[in-house]
């Protein structure tokens, strides 16, 4: 039920179609692709997989390459019996059992070749594992040589192309269903907008039966992965909050549309639109997390998906600021977070919220800093340092907590920032352009589906590999 309302880059419009086209070409001038994004029905991928390993992970990319063959996927092993001219939809790099950087050698001089014959919008994705106490200086250095690899190639990729990593932990098998998950968002259109991005997935720390969802990532027609849920949204009246309402309904939850009663209008609209509730509320009441459990309990009989995404901000350089500037932004962006979450925490240690998942709202300038923006960019660190910290908590009770960290993303509000300011910030990225609050969207809902039930503590960039931080 997402809208398929995008929000026009000029730009990236007038390169893509007719005479500019041509002429875009012949200039040299940055040419943004068209991203592909999820609509239902489409396949994963456009086009075969090619899945390459090193030689100690031959194994684990056969089984991954049969799992891959019952998703409906074409998939090769090996490229050299190909007509030329094939285009793949994806390619996959198994290296989770590599113990030496030089095992890589033959792999990835052989792999080169055929990332030029990525097909637009396609993927790249590597499966590694994390570092861990206890590993030799070599498996080390080939286990975080991977993170630069993808991050680097993801910037030389072309067509809208993206590269991302998967990273197993804690033992974790490529062909187990938290480590599937994250593949299948990596190579659907879901990810258009995430870019250079690694993931740390480990085993599932869910209920039996939320472990028996999560492996519904293995068939094709896991439409509606929330079907049944109850999921609490604040921030929705408009923009981003508006996208992940949209986005939950659409993969099957109940959603609770939380705003501030100024926004009344626009929060009923879009309750209404998503056949959802509406609760005027200001975040930062001390009662809000109560008023949130309560509204769930009552008027749905639970509560599965908290998802904070109401945020503010007021800029003003470090040396001018004022506590008008400072404290509301401390107040809505993560003082109200910590305390609607204090709320629901007890609600979880009493049994009355099993398997809760928390996803919250970063953003890059809490990863990588910005002028003008010590105030917002602290508590935006902060929500990452928070879900981190919640993840470890919930844990234990089968619940995760995820922050997803936005980069330039068209909104009414990034509409207001001057033009040739808003056109450099669109070009910062790898994919030349700037996302769309669906791409943020469909993030949150595959951190706070089932299937995503082995990612946790962790913060997911989407940025299009937005050129600061990591």
């Amino acid at each position: 039920m997402p809208s398929d309302k995008i929000i026009a880059d000029p730009y990236t419009l007038a390169v893509n179609s007719g005479f500019t086209k041509t002429a875009a070409k012949k200039l040299g001038l940055p040419r943004p692709a068209l991203l592909r994004r999820y609509k239902a029905g489409d396949p994963l991928t456009n086009g075969p997989v090619l899945i390459a390993s090193d030689p100690a992970s031959r194994e684990a990319a056969d089984a991954l390459a049969a799992i891959l063959l019952d998703w409906g996927l074409t998939v090769e092993r090996n490229a050299d019996h190909l007509a030329a001219g094939t285009r793949w939809g994806a390619i996959v790099l198994v290296v989770s059992e590599a113990n030496h950087p030089t095992e890589l050698n033959e792999t990835m001089l052989a792999l080169g070749p055929e990332v030029k014959n990525l097909a637009p919008n396609g993927r790249v994705v590597t499966v590694s594992r994390a570092m861990a106490d206890g590993d030799t200086p070599a498996v080390a250095a080939v286990r975080q040589g991977m993170d630069g690899f993808i991050r680097s190639l993801a910037k030389e990729l072309r067509a809208g192309a993206t590269g991302n990593g998967i990273v197993l932990t804690d033992g974790l098998a490529i062909n187990e269903a938290e480590a599937l998950a994250a593949l299948r968002f990596f190579l659907s259109a879901k990810s258009a907008y995430v870019d250079g991005q690694l993931l740390e997935v480990g085993p599932s720390c869910h209920s039996a039966a939320s472990v028996k969802d999560a492996k519904n990532a293995k068939s094709s027609d896991a439409e509606k992965p929330l079907t049944g849920q109850v999921a609490v949204v604040t921030g929705a009246a408009r923009g981003i909050g508006a996208a992940i309402a949209e986005t939950l309904t659409r993969d099957g939850a109940t959603v609770v549309c939380v705003d501030i009663p100024a926004a009344g209008e626009a929060l009923a609209r879009t309750a209404n639109k998503i056949h959802g509730t509406a609760l005027q509320l200001d975040v930062t009441a001390p009662d809000a997390g109560e008023k949130i459990l309560k509204h769930a309990l009552d008027r749905h009989g639970r509560l599965d998906i908290m998802v904070h995404n109401a945020g503010i901000t007021k800029d003003k350089l470090f040396a001018n600021m004022r506590d008008d500037k400072w404290n509301p932004v401390v107040a809505v962006n993560i003082d109200a977070p910590l305390r609607i979450n204090e709320k629901l925490l007890k609600a979880v240690d009493a049994g009355q919220l099993p398997g809760l998942r928390i996803v919250s709202l970063a953003s890059t300038s809490g990863i990588a800093g910005n002028r003008g923006q010590t105030n917002y960019a602290l508590t935006k660190a902060g929500i990452i340092g928070q879900t981190a910290a919640t993840g470890a908590l919930l844990a234990a009770h089968g619940g995760t907590a995820n922050a997803v960290a936005p980069g330039f993303i068209e909104t009414e509000m990034t509409n207001h920032i001057p033009f040739a300011t808003r056109q450099v910030a669109r070009r910062l990225s790898s994919l030349l352009q700037g996302g769309q609050p669906v791409d943020v969207a469909e993030a949150v809902a595959f951190l706070a589906s089932p299937a995503a039930s082995g990612v946790n503590g962790q913060t997911l960039r989407v940025c299009g590999q937005n050129l600061v931080g990591q």
